[in-house]
């Protein structure tokens, strides 16, 4: 096998990958044994006509593309090593001589890992993020353990108010006509959730059990039932239970209630530290990306866009196990917003520019500060590895080759690249 390299434009490459016809020839010959039980040939039964035969009835191209299948991935792997690139994208593969008693010829088309130009990486200006805790988030925080801690309690004695609790049945109509999916019972409503489209919950603030009430509403343009979009709907309901949320008194039985201390000073106290942790951890992240951002921007670099396509798919994939880990599928996921595939991949597109440049910035980061991750460091991410798959540690390390360890070197080095051009980073 042989490899010619030709450098493209924007970080692209094509490799020409040449197999000997011998090579061919044996493929073709895996290709006949693989599919000669699933060729009729009349007047043999079926495995036992010959190769030649069958080439002749049918055309000596019949075992080609298996024969292709055959030679290609591993051709390609051997001639992406023997490279010597650095290639970052799947490759677009196109076959350019095909031919028994010829060697086998074929092109890859690559993405090349980019050339980074650095620019400033070293005390780079951004906003200081104040972490202060405000007396407004600190009675916010504690405003949501007591709704943690309320009770339900059944009112009977005036109308429904807004932030009422209330269960409802309705039934939907258009043009006086009822509509899939427009009837229910028992369903619980919090008027002033906007969970309901248009003015629905507002219509039934002010209406008392029992009453039946005409709420006219119309669906949105965008909304997903497209034979309900920009139509106006008349609902009859009727009011059954009016609830409300019965919060604690804030006082030191509260504080006690919720936590290990006695006093609710004691308590605000410690609501205010966590609070005040929580921000600190917060500010440390949002800095980190405003110094990766301010050093992208001033790095000059060309994304190929076949590594961008490989991100964009990457990050869909993501998406796809996280939502199924929740029971939904993708298909529904786009019922639910409206959304199809092409539209979504385009909005996953900037982010996963950013994040392409951001790694790309901050490895170059670290090999002009000769940045690397000690034996120390790898075996305390492959420690961390362990305690999160819950699985001993000897185990991991079975699974873990070379390339994967690799991989580990280079994500610790590139953090500790992050943490130096944090840590010299200025605060205005």
């Amino acid at each position: 096998m042989s490899v010619q390299v030709e450098n493209l434009e924007k970080n692209m490459a094509k490799l020409t990958i040449e197999v000997s016809a011998e090579e061919f020839e044996k493929a073709l010959d895996k290709a006949y044994h693989k599919n000669k039980n699933r060729i009729n040939v009349p007047g043999f039964r079926k495995g036992k006509a010959s190769r030649a035969m069958i080439e002749k009835m049918f055309g000596a191209g019949i075992f080609y593309e298996d024969a292709a299948n055959v030679l290609i991935p591993e051709a390609y792997d051997k001639a992406a090593e023997e490279s010597g690139l650095d290639i970052v994208s799947r490759p677009e593969i196109d076959v350019t001589q095909m031919e028994k008693g010829k060697s086998f010829i074929f092109t890859a088309e690559v993405a090349v890992k980019p050339e980074v130009t650095l620019g400033d990486y070293k005390g780079v200006e951004i906003d200081k993020i104040d972490t202060t805790v405000t007396e407004e988030e600190l009675n916010a925080e504690i405003d949501r353990v007591r709704d943690q801690n309320s009770r339900t309690v059944i009112v009977e004695d005036r109308p429904a108010q807004d932030g009422d609790i209330t269960v409802i049945d309705f039934e939907g109509f258009v043009d006086g006509v009822a509509f899939e999916g427009g009837k229910d019972e028992d369903y619980p409503l919090t008027l002033g959730s906007h969970s309901f489209i248009d003015t629905f919950e507002e219509q039934l603030v002010g209406k008392n059990i029992g009453e039946e009430i005409e709420v006219n509403v119309t669906f949105p343009e965008d909304y997903q039932a497209k034979e309900l979009a920009g139509k106006p709907a008349m609902f009859k309901v009727t009011i059954k239970e009016i609830k409300v949320k019965e919060l604690p008194e804030l006082d030191d039985d509260f504080a006690q209630d919720v936590s290990e201390f006695e006093s609710l000073a004691e308590y605000k106290e410690d609501v205010k530290k966590t609070l005040s942790e929580r921000k600190e951890a917060q500010a440390k992240n949002q800095k980190e990306e405003a110094v990766v951002a301010k050093i992208v921007e001033n790095a000059s670099m060309e994304i190929p866009e076949p590594m961008l396509n490989g991100q964009v798919r990457q990050m869909a994939d993501d998406f796809a196990q996280r939502i199924q880990s929740q029971g939904l599928t993708v298909e529904q996921y786009f019922q639910f917003t409206g959304m199809d595939r092409n539209k979504f991949l385009e909005t996953l597109r900037p982010q996963a520019l950013k994040r392409i440049q951001s790694r790309l910035v901050l490895e170059a980061v670290a090999k002009a500060e000769n940045i690397e991750a000690s034996e120390e460091e790898i075996e305390k991410e492959i420690e961390n590895m362990a305690s999160m798959y819950q699985m001993e540690i000897e185990k991991v390390k079975t699974l873990i080759g070379d390339a994967e360890r690799k991989q580990i070197a280079e994500d610790v080095a590139v953090q500790k690249a992050v943490e130096l051009v944090t840590r010299e980073a200025v605060e205005k």
